[in-house]
């Protein structure tokens, strides 16, 4: 699928985009670019030491912010696939830097979509989260917005061969910032600081985010919405499994942070279809014939009013399957 082909990932050098290079050649020795776009030579500096051009001659570090579309677009010409991976994430740093979020997270996805129309690209796959349904924090609204630029997109493709698609997911198991890495920093100290002991949340492995990327890359017809099917953890489980012999403190939800987390909404049912692995939401305006492209995913209807909630989800992660997550995928020394 990408053997001979020029992909880019803004965010290169972020826990997606450092799985992604590794998992892309891993499978596809045969890519001919590999191009690690990302603002902070120190991170390109270290990762660039892992693919030496002697050995990894397709892979490229450039230097860039999706903010700068002058520099984007230069980054983009030749490429065939954009993974679209930078953003600003951490929901309180939001909250006080708005237009900061702002800036980066929407119109870093604007400058995206006319890197991809002015350079002859011909897919474009942009990473969302759980936070942009139904969202009540800055950082939720402006990956909405981005969504929305991206799934649009598509109405101003013209003749071009080119789709937009997104994927939406939940916490990433171990990404920097999360949950995880925090309580094995915290527990040194004997206490873990809990939001709310009823809080849940999605979970998901780097693997699999960008497993369904590179699904998404393959099947997209231009404008889904993807959405795995994915377990839920409460994160008094969390904290039990990191620490179970630490005592814990209740500290109040940060600001712009909700109790349970959704990745479909009610209203979203609408439009959704069950499409084995994953659910798509299918855009309100959309450029195919869309009795087709749900025979060709084998696409089911989800009932009208179906919701997709960490707090109401069948699938729950145990404190057991929580400790081996962690070792398999963050620390394999983890006791």
């Amino acid at each position: 699928m990408l053997n001979g082909k020029s992909v880019l990932v803004t965010g290169g050098t972020g826990s997606f985009g450092q799985k992604f290079v590794e998992v892309v050649l891993n499978k596809y020795p045969q890519v001919k670019r590999l191009v690690v776009f990302s603002r902070d030579e120190l991170k390109q500096y270290e990762m660039s030491q892992n693919y030496p051009e002697s050995k990894y001659p397709q892979v490229r570090f450039f230097i860039g912010d999706v903010r700068d579309a002058a520099r984007l677009k230069r980054a983009c010409e030749g490429i065939d696939i954009i993974v679209h991976a930078a953003a600003l994430k951490h929901v309180p740093i939001a909250e006080y830097n708005p237009m900061e979020c702002i800036s980066t997270n929407v119109i870093g996805a604007e400058n995206v979509v006319r890197a991809a129309l002015d350079n002859n690209v011909k897919k474009v796959v942009a990473l969302s989260t759980d936070k942009a349904a139904a969202p009540i924090n800055l950082y939720g609204a402006t990956k909405l917005c981005s969504d929305k630029l991206f799934i649009a997109a598509n109405n101003m493709k013209g003749s071009r061969e080119l789709s937009f698609s997104v994927v939406r997911y939940g916490n990433v198991l171990g990404s920097r910032g999360s949950v995880v890495p925090f309580f094995l920093n915290k527990r040194k100290e004997g206490f873990l600081p809990i939001t709310h002991p009823e809080m849940t949340r999605f979970n998901i492995t780097l693997q699999e985010g960008v497993e369904m990327v590179l699904h998404a890359i393959d099947k997209a017809w231009g404008g889904e919405l993807f959405v795995p099917k994915i377990p839920s953890y409460r994160i008094t489980d969390v904290a039990a499994a990191v620490g179970p012999d630490c005592r814990t403190e209740v500290k109040g939800i940060r600001p712009g942070e909700k109790l349970h987390e959704e990745m479909i909404t009610k209203t979203d049912s609408l439009s959704t279809y069950d499409c084995g692995k994953y659910f798509i939401i299918t855009p309100t305006i959309p450029i195919w014939d869309l009795s087709q492209w749900a025979r060709a995913f084998d696409a089911i209807k989800v009932s009208e009013g179906f919701q997709y909630s960490s707090g109401t989800n069948d699938h729950w992660l145990t404190i057991p399957e929580i400790r081996d997550l962690i070792k398999k995928h963050i620390d394999p020394t983890f006791k």
